[in-house]
């Protein structure tokens, strides 16, 4: 003969709550005891049981204990609809999670932090936009900076999308001349036209374009970013090509 009431002990048993977790459940009123005796032991019913691990699940599936409350009051339809987007939700934090995995493996191997794909997820700003914020940052006191704000609030979306895409070109350009020498006149008529393409944003004294040249160098991930183009060292054939541009500037003429 079936059991008709189970007792605390045996909703342990049965579920592996803890019974303090069962005594906090009734005071939130989330989940009551059938009947309590005299002595005031808890007993449940069998659908009790079934309403529980009905809470169990749902705690599960990331719903806090109010959510769950407020969902128990609902329709076994109204429940599948929200259950319909839970699993969206969990199937995201799932794809961010492999994510979080797949850095944490790179990390302990020795990657460096700023190469880490987490940086590209959807959680985290666009590389585009981080590099924007760290140059506002940097440079948003110097007039430079603001001379280059004033022109990109100016610029439609495409205008800005034409010069960025322009300056990759350039990269490319680049990065076909690896294997010459940076000083060569090819490369430092590519370097010019970067220089040109930079003008259209902002004033670009010698000083700006050697941070330029040494933030491509050694900001690991402006190297990542640049070495894309190639198999070679693009940021610091890029660092050096600039270089000998500023310095070729600053050679005095024979006399």
């Amino acid at each position: 003969m079936k059991k008709p009431l189970l007792t605390v002990k045996d909703i342990v048993q049965i579920t592996g709550i803890t019974g303090r977790t069962l005594h906090y459940y009734d005071r939130i009123h989330l989940f009551k005891p059938t009947h309590l005796t005299e002595k005031g032991y808890r007993l449940y019913d069998r659908s009790s049981l079934e309403k529980l691990q009905t809470i169990l699940f749902l705690k599960e599936l990331d719903f806090s204990l109010k959510e769950i409350a407020d969902i128990l009051r609902l329709t076994k339809q109204e429940q599948k609809q929200i259950l319909k987007k839970q699993r969206q939700t969990l199937l995201s934090k799932k794809q961010r999670l492999e994510t979080i995995m797949v850095a944490l493996e790179e990390y302990v191997s020795g990657n460096d932090i700023s190469h880490l794909q987490i940086f590209n997820s959807t959680s985290a700003l666009p590389l585009k936009e981080q590099y924007a914020n760290e140059a506002r940052f940097v440079y948003g006191e110097t007039e430079a900076y603001q001379a280059f704000n004033e022109t990109m609030e100016k610029c439609s979306p495409d205008e800005k999308e034409e010069r960025f895409s322009a300056m990759e070109e350039i990269f490319k350009k680049v990065a076909s001349c690896i294997h010459q020498n940076p000083s060569s006149d090819e490369v430092q008529q590519f370097i010019e036209e970067w220089k040109q393409i930079l003008m259209q944003f902002m004033p670009c004294d010698e000083e700006l374009l050697a941070c330029i040249a040494n933030t491509y160098k050694s900001d690991a991930r402006f190297k990542s970013y640049f070495n894309q183009y190639g198999t070679e060292d693009l940021a610091d054939f890029l660092y050096r090509a600039i270089m000998h541009n500023i310095n070729r500037l600053n050679v005095p003429p024979l006399s």
